[in-house]
């Protein structure tokens, strides 16, 4: 695998050193004070590099998208995202905190608003999720920086990736650039993993390839990751289960990151071979080889439903009348998730600008070939 091109803070990470990065998302819950336990402890459990969210409920979906059932009762999804929206300042704080403990601060933006301000933090490296995978404004912002990326290719095909690439090499073919195989599923089945894919996606696409695990098992899919070539694994990271972050339910706390940060040293020192032979000893072969798969790149099972719903498509931001003339600040791309019927892809953004609704579309809907 072509690892050696890909390096982040002035080290090189490949199969031979995994950087472990603890994904806290939004589980600091806006609390600075929880935010610095977070990462304290992701910092003791041997995490390499702590990374955050920049939310802006705006910019990743519609006020009309449908609601989520938490704890408390069901709320809109729009409503839950804008609790999770902080300044600027909060990130600069969390990257000083992160850098002290001598690890690499990293942050995910999901529109163009979010990427600039996260740019102003001077960051080594951006991560783009899997929903932003097909986002083509987004993707050649943040291939301007000129930063390496790591880009999480769940709920996508073999096609979606190679036109993110395509998109990425237009605005900036300099970068370093990994992909992060990803199942988008919470949480995820180890058996829909087919980890063999990552050395097919190296193989073909000439990047080196990762896994951002959303699987409740601290060591199958990381391990097994490992001994399949990746340069990366994510994890999300928790001080409990039962905390109220939306992703807190399946992150790792700290006593389960630390052994699987243990687990993945241990599989770098032993090797591929022996690392399957003693996955294949300890939790059978079966099991093994299902998590493993034939390593086609392909929709996992658990979120093929998910298609064209978690990613993005352009929607109408209003009501639109038929005959009305379609202009830039009536759209945007966003996530389609619950309710919301999905539209074009980004790609067609300034394609449908200035051509007229042969149709009334209502305000959230995605906007379709039939509706111009």
């Amino acid at each position: 695998m072509k690892n050696e091109n890909f390096l982040v803070n002035s080290t090189e990470y490949s199969p031979k050193k995994v950087m472990v990065i603890a994904e806290l998302g939004t589980s600091h819950g806006a609390d600075p004070v929880k935010a610095g336990e977070l990462i304290e402890a992701a910092s003791e459990a041997g995490a390499d590099c702590i990374k955050f969210q920049i939310v802006y409920a705006r910019e990743i979906l519609h006020p009309n998208t449908g609601e989520v059932l938490l704890p408390g009762g069901k709320i809109r999804l729009y409503d839950r995202f804008r609790e999770l929206e902080l300044k600027p300042g909060f990130f600069a704080d969390m990257k000083e905190r992160v850098e002290k403990k001598g690890l690499l601060f990293l942050c995910t933006p999901f529109g163009l608003e979010s990427a600039r301000e996260l740019m102003e933090l001077r960051p080594k490296c951006v991560k783009i999720a899997s929903p932003e995978l097909n986002f083509s404004a987004l993707l050649r912002e943040v291939a301007s920086y000129r930063l390496p990326i790591l880009l999480s290719t769940g709920v996508s095909k073999l096609a979606d990736i190679e036109e993110a690439l395509s998109i990425m090499e237009e605005a900036h073919g300099g970068a370093p650039l990994c992909l992060l195989h990803c199942v988008t599923s919470y949480p995820a089945p180890e058996t829909d993993y087919n980890l063999r894919v990552l050395k097919s996606l190296s193989s073909v696409l000439g990047v080196p390839v990762g896994i951002s695990d959303h699987s409740l098992d601290p060591f199958l899919v990381p391990v097994l990751g490992s001994a399949m070539g990746a340069a990366v694994i994510e994890k999300h990271f928790c001080l409990s289960r039962d905390d109220p972050g939306l992703d807190d339910p399946i992150a790792l706390p700290p006593d389960s990151f630390g052994q699987m940060v243990k687990a993945l040293r241990e599989a770098e020192k032993a090797g591929a071979d022996v690392t399957l032979d003693a996955m294949c000893r300890e939790r059978g072969r079966e099991l093994v080889e299902g998590i493993l798969g034939d390593g086609v790149k392909r929709l996992a099972p658990s979120e093929k439903a998910n298609y064209e719903r978690t990613n993005r498509s352009i929607h109408a931001l209003r009501d639109i009348h038929e005959g009305e003339i379609i202009e830039r600040d009536m759209i945007a791309s966003l996530r389609t998730e619950k309710i919301l019927r999905p539209g074009l892809p980004p790609i067609w953004e300034e394609k449908i600008i200035g051509r007229k609704a042969g149709n009334f579309i209502p305000a959230g809907e995605g906007i379709r070939f039939e509706d111009l």
